[in-house]
């Protein structure tokens, strides 16, 4: 989690404008998972379609990756992991000893749990009925109490992950007991009600992958196949294999099909026979669905399919709405890159208002390219972006960001553009102001270091430097989330989505956990 670092007033606040562009959004996905199952005679070769997979969900976390494979005629599993980026952690060499007919694979920026190699995952244990594996994206809110839970019954814990107390619970045996040998359904059925959130997660056992998202449906989940044919549509031969990943936008690189998100709730089997639900667990009390609206603000890929709509979709539509909600007078509407770029577009065709880039982003400028010097903080953000002077000189600028979290980054964006010559930025953010903490795998700083605790609406604006500084509403923002959605198994409920780092409205009360 983030540091307790406490900024007390505006210039504790203003001191921080002249730290690195690293951390600029001090908002980060806690992780991504991808599975594969190899059909019956398929010649599929699953650590490179899971490297591949993990690969199209790098954005969700750059910190550390793994994957573990294991054959359908044996017990034994294969496994890689490290820190750093997919594409530098499986080589070709290293993918050639992973061969199986199986396999999970996860990629992780760390909320709970230190950046380390002890806690990358998939996660692995070796039992009486066989070895378990484990990969998890999300965080338990009652993680603490069921640690303590797995400690007292004299299970040492190895890392300080979240993900490994998982691991360690699905171990146990239902009180029921399991004549019949594993009863996987009983086992998750168990971990669910003992935490109702957050959690997407995959387990290998034996020849299957399970896949199970929380009640709430915090986190995402989506499931696929495996064509013969890659890539040709209507294709009316039998899957090579079958598929499950975070996003949807992992199928497309792998040339494989989406077939739906699994549900809130919902387990699923996966074996080389297809894709099989066990059971759908209800949400405690009848409580509506609680789905991050952040995956569509800011985490997910913009290609990728959630709640039967596609993310680009939705923040364009989060564009269109704040274009209604605070208009102003200006020539061109512009983007921070990239993630705010379609609410931009929305923005510009609601408003009439000709959209045109005005910055150019280094995508090679890394996290720990060159260390940080008094002469490259004084650079500040130019080392991440170029102005596109002619587009803007003399012009009043619509500048469209995402979100702003800590505000550390849109302050020196301001005065680079109008040190380049804009005459007037307004800035528009397409999400509302984040005040609250998330305890459901995300990434978000202390309440005191959230810039929309600190400064007050109308103060934003000459903080920043900016000629005003507009938020999206949060019902502009449910709107537009929810106005495609598939709601299908949803029920009648009102609210689909956890609002919690907007609203301090959380599924399940804090002090309950």
């Amino acid at each position: 989690m983030a540091s307790n670092v406490v900024a007390d007033d505006v210039g504790a606040v203003n001191s921080n404008l002249d730290d690195d562009v690293e951390d600029d959004y001090g908002l980060r996905e806690a992780c991504g998972v991808f599975g594969c199952v190899a059909a019956v005679d398929s010649q599929l070769d699953v650590p490179q379609l899971l490297a591949l997979g993990l690969t199209a969900l790098q954005h969700r976390g750059q910190e550390s990756a793994g994957m573990i494979t294991g054959r359908l005629e044996c017990a034994s599993f294969k496994k890689h992991i490290g820190m750093g980026m997919v594409s530098q952690i499986f080589t070709e060499e290293i993918l050639g000893k992973m061969r199986g007919d199986l396999g999970i694979g996860h990629t992780r920026y760390s909320t709970a749990g230190s950046s380390a190699l002890v806690n990358c995952q998939p996660f692995e244990v070796e039992t009486l009925q066989g070895k378990i594996a484990v990969a998890h994206n999300g965080e338990l809110i009652n993680c603490k109490s069921l640690r303590q839970k797995v400690l007292k019954h004299g299970i040492g814990l190895s890392s300080s992950s979240d993900s490994e107390v998982i691991t360690q619970l699905l171990c146990g045996s239902p009180p029921e007991g399991e004549p019949e040998g594993v009863d996987w359904e009983a086992r998750i059925k168990q971990f669910m009600n003992e935490s109702p959130l957050s959690y997407a997660v995959l387990v290998m056992f034996g020849p299957s992958v399970y896949a199970f998202r929380d009640p709430y449906g915090n986190r995402p989940l989506c499931v696929g196949s495996l064509q013969r044919t890659a890539f040709l549509k209507d294709s009316n031969f039998e899957p090579e294999g079958w598929v499950v990943s975070s996003e949807s936008c992992a199928f497309q690189s792998i040339g494989a099909k989406f077939v739906r998100e699994v549900l809130p709730g919902e387990i699923v089997q996966i074996t080389n026979q297809g894709i099989k639900t066990l059971a759908i667990v209800p949400r405690p009390k009848k409580d509506p669905p609680a789905f991050c609206i952040f995956e569509y603000v800011y985490f997910a890929r913009p290609d990728s399919l959630l709640q039967g709509q596609m993310v680009y979709s939705v923040r364009m539509r989060c564009g269109r709405k704040l274009a209604k909600e605070a208009p102003v007078e200006a020539d061109i509407v512009s983007t921070v890159p990239e993630s705010a770029t379609p609410a931009a577009l929305g923005y510009s065709e609601m408003s009439g208002i000709p959209y045109a880039e005005v910055l150019t982003k280094n995508r090679y400028v890394g996290r720990t390219f060159i260390q940080p010097s008094t002469r490259l903080r004084q650079l500040g953000v130019a080392k991440k972006f170029g102005a596109l002077t002619e587009n803007f000189v003399g012009k009043k600028v619509v500048l469209i960001d995402d979100s702003i979290v800590r505000g550390n980054t849109i302050a020196p964006i301001i005065r680079l553009l109008k040190t380049a010559g804009a005459s007037e930025v307004h800035i528009r953010v397409a999400s509302p102001p984040v005040k609250y903490p998330c305890y459901m795998g995300i990434n978000i700083p202390t309440k005191q270091e959230l810039i929309a605790n600190q400064l007050q609406p109308e103060q934003l604006a000459d903080h920043f430097g900016a000629d005003s500084v507009v938020y999206l509403t949060i019902d502009g923002l449910l709107e537009a989330t929810s106005e495609g959605m598939n709601l299908q198994d949803m029920g009648k409920h009102t609210s689909h989505h956890c609002t919690a780092c907007l609203s301090g409205k959380y599924p399940v009360q804090p002090e309950l956990w």
